[in-house]
């Protein structure tokens, strides 16, 4: 498992590979969802800010004492209640990226010693915070990869 501060640092790399790629995205074709029903590119990054918003609460609480019980996230919800396809594409970019750095700096400070720090989200199985900093990056370039942004 890495280090917080590694995870940080991924975490901010990704960042920087991926926030010009992502300006490149014509507001048309960000707006386009990728079949009837489906998300657009708008509402993947909408969701990845959501899951920064979400993840954001998680890194903070966990370094308080006592067990964690977080709700759920439910994704469609999220993105349908927030008309992400209403916000320019340019607007959603700086969003994330901002979000992003600034969890990147809450990681970086984070002591290893919390690694094993015990999260449960949901009716899900507990997990460590940990394994929720390394999850949340692997997360990100997943829906980026959907986005079309490669690493």
């Amino acid at each position: 498992m890495n280090s917080f501060k590694a995870n940080a640092d991924r975490l901010a790399q990704s960042l920087d590979a991926a926030q010009l790629a992502l300006a490149a995205i014509d507001e048309r074709a960000a707006a386009e969802p990728w079949a009837p029903g489906k998300w657009s590119r708008k509402d993947v990054l909408g969701h990845l800010i959501d899951s920064a918003a979400n993840n954001h609460q998680r890194f903070v609480r966990a370094q308080q004492p006592g067990d964690l019980h977080f709700p759920p996230y439910v994704q469609d919800h999220w993105v349908g209640v927030q008309h992400y396809q209403e916000r320019t594409w340019r607007d959603l970019v700086e969003l994330w990226s901002a979000y992003n750095r600034h969890l990147a700096h809450i990681l970086a400070f984070i002591p290893d010693s919390l690694q094993g720090k015990a999260c449960t989200i949901g009716a899900e199985p507990t997990v460590t915070l940990g394994y929720l900093a390394e999850d949340y990056i692997d997360h990100l370039w997943h829906h980026l990869n959907q986005i079309g942004i490669t690493r």
